[in-house]
């Protein structure tokens, strides 16, 4: 099949010139790079990446195909994928369809054949910027000015969020289980799965969820999820945690964990280029250990900013000494900015789980 040209232009006018796979949309994003070396099906169906397109930096993508079991949500939000080479005859007995074909079905714009480690480092001197994907028939003055124009929505969680309110893992009612409400703020279906592995019957409801309304789930613990965007655009979720704490044992992730700070009154701010990766080396300043972690977010929480507000930081990122942790031993509630499901260590961080059956047990107790 002939390979159609196509661009990426930057908002500063550099460009990078390769061929088209999956949808060939022109499309405006965020461009991102994460350093994984695999698990490329994961992180194009982690609504985390909603209205980005991500700059894959190990160079071949798509030689395991996709498995139907994998996915981290059944409708993917990315808007791009970015390689250095795309395998579209992927050898893989799971492979159900080529990563090419899903990324067509689901309109995600794919470009391959440019130096993905150079662009990568662009990324890093300059910052995660907005970039258009066109044909290379555009000219660079063109889609420059068109990029000066766009403004980005900021309505990617309601985009991503569950409409309606559903049961995962065990049925609530259940007395030897512990009953979670989570707030799905864009959540991967693997949280889930881990919550359910450990014994939790789970709620899921939308992001804008009152508290009077999580409340009368008569819940034994709330769990905010990972989601895409700047976490002060969720107003409504932070007011809910905000309504929440001390009633209910709280855990956070990713932007979960962004809420609770927000919620306690602490400030956030947007990174140079975010952590996305499967290899960040975070400390678990509590015990001292090391937990290699799985990352994917552009805000993080300003150090100190925590000072009076009740919350204290569990855990830290080596790499640039950023918050990953915080925690109100007094509430019972505490959140990660990393992603403990992932598991890149692989079992590094699954007693983060545990710590919050055990919150929920405690509180139980206390009753």
């Amino acid at each position: 099949m002939e390979k159609i040209k196509r661009k990426i232009v930057l908002e500063d006018g550099s460009e990078y010139i390769g061929t088209g796979f999956g949808s060939l949309e022109d499309k405006m994003v965020e461009i991102v790079f994460n350093t994984s070396m695999v698990g490329y099906q994961e992180i194009i169906s982690d609504p985390s990446y909603t209205y980005q397109a991500v700059v894959m930096t190990y160079p071949l993508i798509g030689n395991y195909g996709m498995c139907d079991e994998d996915y981290e949500t059944l409708v993917p939000s990315i808007s791009g994928l970015i390689v250095k080479e795309y395998c579209d005859y992927p050898s893989n007995f799971r492979s159900t369809a080529t990563l090419g074909k899903v990324m067509e079905k689901y309109g995600i714009v794919g470009v391959e054949g440019i130096d993905t480690r150079k662009l990568g480092r662009h990324i890093r001197d300059v910052g995660s910027c907005k970039a258009y994907i066109v044909s290379d028939k555009m000219s660079t003055e063109e889609a420059v000015k068109a990029l000066k124009e766009w403004i980005p929505v900021d309505d990617a969680v309601s985009k991503v969020s569950t409409k309606k309110v559903y049961n995962a893992g065990m049925m609530p009612g259940d007395p030897q289980y512990r009953h979670v409400v989570a707030i799905d703020c864009g959540m991967k279906r693997n949280i889930l799965r881990e919550m359910a592995l450990k014994g939790c019957a789970i709620t899921v409801v939308p992001w804008n969820t009152s508290p009077e309304d999580i409340l009368a789930l008569k819940p034994d613990g709330i769990f905010i999820s990972n989601g895409p965007g700047d976490p002060t655009s969720v107003q409504e979720t932070i007011a809910t945690i905000k309504a929440l704490i001390g009633k209910k044992p709280i855990f956070g992730i990713c932007l979960g964990h962004q809420i609770i700070s927000l919620a306690y009154g602490a400030k956030t701010y947007k990174l140079k280029f975010g952590h996305r990766g499967g290899n960040h080396p975070v400390k678990n300043l509590k015990n001292d250990k090391i937990e290699i972690t799985s990352q994917n977010h552009s805000f993080a929480v300003e150090d100190a900013s925590l000072e009076g507000t009740g919350l204290v930081a569990t855990h830290i990122n080596l790499l640039d000494q950023t918050i990953e942790g915080v925690e109100c031993v007094k509430d019972k509630v505490f959140s990660v900015q990393y992603h403990p499901e992932s598991a890149p260590g692989p079992q590094d961080s699954s007693y983060l789980f545990d710590e919050f059956i055990k919150l929920m047990n405690d509180a139980k107790e206390d009753k």
